[in-house]
């Protein structure tokens, strides 16, 4: 048996996948969580079950609800399984009254019905189904309750009975235009409701006959027929809103005296600022930095055990240096850096699943509409903390294509888990006890630079952005202790596998360029190996950014492309070749990399940042963006950013340290950040000229 799971988004449907397979797909308190389509068998059953992304209609103005509709249509569903969110009950039913005129049994999961009861509302579900024509359950995704209930539903055949939503007008007009559709036609009533809705998929099915009886009824009303339908499905609902849910009071629930104070419009944001600085002095700073002391005295011990093993066997001194200064050493600088990923999965994860993340959204999306973005950009940038890939993939859910685009263009910048060992590495060594504060200031610099680059982006290349965000505010949820442990394992699971084979090659691959000069001779002096000689020819692009030629420094940024951890793993390699010594020296005085200062560290961790992000999110950009023309630009663009950011952070951070910070130096500065300010002034402007000329201009609140 094929089953669709259709919802709103943010109604716990995915919760509900996941309790009915046993499987572990992403789960989150804001919309927008599920992207593309999941599939999988409940348990101790045959039944396929697909968790389709969220949507508020069958009228697709997303990516991710043209994805579901597309998937109800062309496969043969045999029941659809509709989760209701139970405190938002007439937001949800929309997409009810539309569910119940396919031609498959639909069922009803009212979900969350615990969380409305404490809100002071309850729902006779017997009085809905007679309503609906259809069964309706009540469970709790969360609690796993109701779900057997469920299961057994599904497999019983039962006849429905459709519910008159309109006025008899349309209702005759629906089969009508109905028995003028061919009988191999699936979905009529639906179909028939859309040729009335001038819905432009299904002009093929349009005939003159059909047309006719189209502009016969459009002419009884008023108003555009699309219009009316919305407004009687929207009565239809009112009506069974009202017989089917008791009020027993209405006092002010938890969510809103916490909002009072999350929302605040005075304090809002630096509670937001305050959180995040939090997470990352717990990550890299107070407990994080520890944590690593304890890994890498690990990863030393088994590299001594490992060379003692090895010379005892009587190994050949190249596969020694392989195994221990390739292998070991290029993993082992990757893994050390797991626990901080654990605290910062943890924490960010935590975020997601009390609805705090949602709210941030809302919050910001003010300050983002100003630049071409909205709320809903700010979804895939929280999927990107942890992998860019999915954030990218994350901007389907955004209607707007060239604020997709821009949020698609965007999303690398956001510090993902990659990037987490180069700026754990270098703020620890060089900013000592102040790395968690160094680290948040990486991410609030993200955050500064997305604006940045979003009002640059609108002004010349993305001038068609009016998207707006709309959505309802989760309730406040307690965190699933097992939900939260699962997204984090599989974060850090996925993190060492590709340590455990990206990584892995990569060190192997690093080892032998770094070991060997051209004419394959091994053992030869570093600076005369295949990897020095590449080195030295590309490390003039970054000495604006170091203040030295280092072609160490500068193929290890380059290796970024491949993946964000490669950079520290091969440092490590190299450093560990050249001076014999394990990566926790990697800049003691006297090493490859000892030229380092606190100026060209920060400079250096800003240039990874913002450079190209790897192969992996560069495809989903190449995917997302719809060809690989755009997708070169989008790469040129982010790199040629970076550097120049890195350049002027180098730039100033070693004057301010030298003591020659003078006035012109102030002076360039003010005048780039003048000219910036100018460009969003006249931005504004050009938005005031357009608001002024725009028919709405007076009921608008935009």
């Amino acid at each position: 048996m094929k089953i669709a799971l259709v919802g709103n988004q943010n109604s716990g449907k995915t919760t509900l996948f996941n309790v009915l397979t046993g499987m572990n797909a992403k789960i989150g308190n804001w919309p927008g969580v599920t992207i593309e389509k999941k599939t999988g068998i409940i348990k101790n059953t045959k039944h396929e079950i697909t968790d389709l992304p969220g949507i508020y209609s069958l009228s697709p103005y997303s990516a991710e609800e043209e994805v579901s509709r597309k998937f109800i249509f062309d496969e043969n569903i045999d029941v659809i399984i509709n989760i209701v969110d139970s405190t938002s009950l007439e937001r949800s039913l929309y997409l009810t009254t539309q569910l119940l005129e396919l031609d498959c049994k639909v069922i009803v999961a009212l979900n969350m019905a615990d969380i409305l009861e404490k809100k002071g509302g309850i729902i006779k579900e017997k009085t809905l189904e007679k309503i609906l024509g259809i069964r309706v359950i009540k469970i709790s995704a969360l609690k796993e309750t109701g779900i057997e209930e469920l299961i057994k539903e599904i497999e019983i055949s039962t006849i429905e009975n459709t519910p008159y939503i309109y006025d008899v007008k349309i209702e005759q007009i629906i089969k009508e235009i109905e028995s003028n559709l061919s009988n191999n036609i699936k979905h009529k009533r639906f179909i028939a409701v859309k040729l009335l809705e001038n819905d432009e998929r299904f002009e093929e099915l349009n005939s003159y006959k059909i047309k006719n009886k189209v502009q016969e009824v459009s002419q009884y009303y008023d108003i555009d027929l699309e219009e009316t339908i919305a407004t009687q499905r929207y009565n239809f609902i009112e009506q069974a809103k009202r017989q089917a849910v008791t009020k027993i009071h209405n006092k002010e629930s938890i969510s809103d005296k916490l909002d009072k104070i999350f929302l605040n419009k005075f304090i809002a944001i630096p509670i937001f600022a305050l959180i995040m600085f939090l997470i990352y002095y717990l990550s890299v700073g107070l407990v994080g930095s520890y944590t690593v002391q304890g890994i890498s005295s690990i990863v030393e011990k088994v590299r001594e055990t490992v060379v003692i093993i090895l010379q005892n066997t009587g190994t050949s001194e190249w596969l020694e240096s392989l195994v221990v200064d390739g292998i070991i050493t290029g993993v082992g600088a990757v893994l050390g850096f797991v626990p901080q990923l654990v605290i910062l999965f943890t924490c960010i994860s935590i975020l997601e699943a009390t609805g705090y993340m949602s709210r941030i959204a809302i919050l910001l999306d003010k300050i983002f509409r100003k630049i071409g973005l909205s709320g809903k950009s700010l979804i895939p940038f929280i999927i990107g903390s942890g992998c860019s890939v999915p954030g990218i993939m994350g901007t389907r859910i955004i209607e707007n294509q060239d604020e997709r685009e821009m949020t698609t263009i965007l999303t690398p910048f956001i510090p993902c888990s990659a990037k987490l060992p180069i700026i754990a590495l270098f703020s620890g060594y060089f900013f000592e006890e102040k790395a968690g504060l160094i680290s948040a200031s990486l991410y609030f610099l993200a955050i500064v630079i997305i604006i940045i680059s979003a009002i640059l982006m609108k002004k010349f290349i993305f001038k068609n952005t009016s998207s707006t965000y709309i959505s309802e505010l989760p309730e406040y949820k307690l965190p699933n202790i097992k939900y939260v442990a699962k997204d984090v394992f599989d974060k850090v699971l996925s993190f060492i596998k590709r340590a455990g084979s990206v990584i892995f090659i990569c060190s192997i691959i690093i080892w032998f360029l770094v070991s060997f000069s051209f004419k394959l001779e091994y053992g030869v002096d570093v600076e005369n190996s295949i990897l020095a000689t590449i080195g030295k020819t590309i490390s003039w692009i970054f000495y604006p950014i170091l203040g030295t030629k280092s072609w160490g420094a500068a193929v290890s940024a380059i290796q970024g492309l491949v993946a964000k951890e490669q950079v520290i793993s091969s440092m490590s390699v190299i450093a560990g070749i050249a001076e014999d010594n394990v990566e926790s020296q990697m800049f003691a005085e006297g090493n490859v990399f000892s030229f380092f200062t606190t100026s060209s560290a920060y400079a250096f961790m800003v240039f990874n940042l913002f450079s190209a992000p790897c192969f992996g999110a560069i495809g989903a950009m190449k995917r997302e963006l719809g060809g690989t023309k755009k997708m070169l630009k989008a790469v040129l663009f982010q790199t040629i950013f970076a550097w120049i950011l890195a350049t002027i952070t180098y730039q100033i951070g070693s004057r301010i340290e030298n003591g020659t910070f003078n006035f012109v130096n102030s002076l360039i500065i003010a005048i780039i950040v003048g000219i910036i300010i100018l460009i969003f002034i006249n931005n504004q402007k050009e938005n005031e000229k357009q608001c002024k000329n725009c028919a709405y201009s007076n009921s608008c609140n935009k």
